[in-house]
């Protein structure tokens, strides 16, 4: 087999030199560089190659009125059902970050994870994530687990007045 592919070998003309445009008249491709004689696309930059270019009218995204707000930083939250718990985790286990991606539940890429209310949970079980719905707080401490939620940031709390 190594002999094998030690003489591999691309198929004839599947390799071809770069044609060299604009080097004299002798070469083929020289004095207008296959370009033809004048307009748009003969000039250097040619300036039509600009995404969304239209010819010289102004872009669609320039006409059309701009509505709305587009947060820039937004933090992508995954969500975990109570019922992926019920099926992925033992009874008396941990539920954090770390053991979600390791069962697959969660995408490595997320910081924060919030765990919903559908489904039904009979094991007990320790959940320490970013945030948990009321009905699933419910159900976890009904099964007889514990909810441990991070501590607030200093100064988030709305000021009075």
């Amino acid at each position: 087999m190594a002999d094998y592919l030690s003489k591999l070998r691309a198929p004839e003309g599947a390799r071809t030199k770069p044609l060299r445009k604009g080097r004299g008249l002798g070469s083929g491709l020289g004095k207008t560089a296959g370009k033809g004689m004048k307009g748009q696309k003969a000039r250097h930059p040619g300036n039509f190659g600009k995404l969304a270019f239209q010819g010289g009218q102004t872009p669609i995204q320039r006409r059309l009125p701009k509505r709305g707000f587009r947060r820039p930083f937004v933090e992508a939250v995954a969500t975990v059902n109570v019922a992926q718990l019920e099926n992925k985790f033992e009874a008396g286990a941990t539920v954090d970050l770390t053991q979600l991606i390791e069962k697959g539940l969660v995408k490595a890429k997320f910081l924060k994870v919030k765990v919903l209310g559908d489904g039904e949970l009979t094991k007990k079980l320790s959940v320490k994530v970013s945030a948990v719905s009321a009905s699933a707080k419910e159900k976890i401490e009904k099964a007889g687990g514990a909810v441990e939620l991070p501590a607030a940031k200093e100064g988030s709390e709305p000021k009075a007045g």
